[in-house]
């Protein structure tokens, strides 16, 4: 691990400017960032422990929105009883990602950014070619075991998967991000992510030097008719092989279907919108045979590099299953 210098920042305006300066990072839980240091990924040459700052841990729910500070803790969020009411697929998600021991230590705002767990990208030393390390040195994922790599949202460049439980649920619902940096700015959580490309090293919107400040939730019919279903290959601390967030608003007779929410994870390089799935549920009966029809256009598009080919089957049952779960059918 590189030597580096250690600022602590008691307010916001300091962490700015310091976390402004080159090879700096921010340290909030450390659960991500304190890992890929030890595998020789990250190196900072400096590091900002904003865990002091204030204001930045507040959990608010209302009948509108539901408001949560970047530097909530996990495991304080999924055990909200406001969040537990009103988001449960926010609260499952949280409940069903990592320990119970780093639940209490990660941040919101670092979940968010935590980066795959793609063991080619992890090893440096066994495999110093990696575009998501170094654009342009290649990907041994394409031709080697690539069971836990993406079928969804890959380039020639990368495909490795984005790991975490709570961003799908984000994307699924419409939630915005709050940042602040030299401006304060607000993103959607679906246009946050990005997409590889060419340039699978660039994963997010957040530039050198900005924070995650808060997270926002606009409270909805399908939010509190909501599900987080992980299938996973242990009951417990394992990542997704698929999971679905899903929501489901009915119409007043409470046999058909409003609105439905749709997104995936453990399938895709980013949190995935099933937009497809949702439109065609739309006025549509509340029935298992709806659900399964319709969830079988989740991995429209998909394409696999052999071992990750099950995703392909498993996720749209995945789907299926939380939707069943969601509308009340199991």
């Amino acid at each position: 691990m590189r030597a580096f210098d250690y600022v602590r920042a008691y307010d916001l305006s300091t962490a700015l400017h310091e976390g402004g300066r080159p090879e700096t990072r921010f340290l909030a839980g450390g659960t991500t960032l304190l890992d890929l240091m030890k595998c020789g990924v990250e190196r900072p040459a400096r590091i900002v422990d904003i865990t002091r700052l204030s204001g930045l841990s507040d959990i608010e729910v209302d009948e509108n929105s539901i408001r949560i500070g970047g530097l909530a803790r996990m495991s304080h969020v999924a055990d909200d009883p406001g969040v537990k009411a009103v988001a449960p697929a926010v609260s499952e998600a949280l409940w069903r990602a990592a320990s119970a021991q780093l639940r209490n230590m990660a941040a919101i705002g670092g979940n968010l950014m935590q980066r795959t767990r793609c063991s080619y990208f992890r090893d440096p030393v066994a495999y110093p070619d990696c575009n998501k390390r170094q654009p342009g040195s290649g990907c041994a994922a394409m031709a080697g075991v690539n069971r836990n790599h993406a079928v969804l949202g890959t380039s020639n460049a990368c495909i490795a998967i984005y790991p975490g439980d709570l961003g799908v649920s984000l994307v699924a619902f419409d939630a915005r991000i709050h940042i602040e940096g030299s401006r304060k700015r607000v993103v959607s959580a679906e246009e946050f992510f990005y997409l590889p490309g060419d340039r699978p090293d660039i994963e997010n919107d957040l530039a050198p030097g900005e924070i995650i400040v808060g997270i926002e939730i606009p409270v909805s019919a399908a939010l509190r008719r909501s599900h987080y279903l992980k299938a996973r290959d242990r009951a417990s601390y394992e990542f997704a092989a698929a999971s679905a967030a899903v929501g489901l608003e009915l119409a007043p007779d409470g046999k058909t279907i409003r609105e439905a929410r749709v997104a995936l994870g453990g399938v895709a390089t980013r949190p995935w919108r099933a937009r497809t799935v949702e439109q065609a549920l739309a006025g549509q009966p509340l029935q298992e045979s709806t659900f399964r029809e319709a969830s079988a256009l989740a991995v429209e598009g998909a394409v696999s590099r052999g071992h990750n080919a099950y995703k392909i089957t498993l996720a749209p049952k995945v789907v299926a299953r939380a939707l069943m779960v969601a509308g009340g059918l199991t």
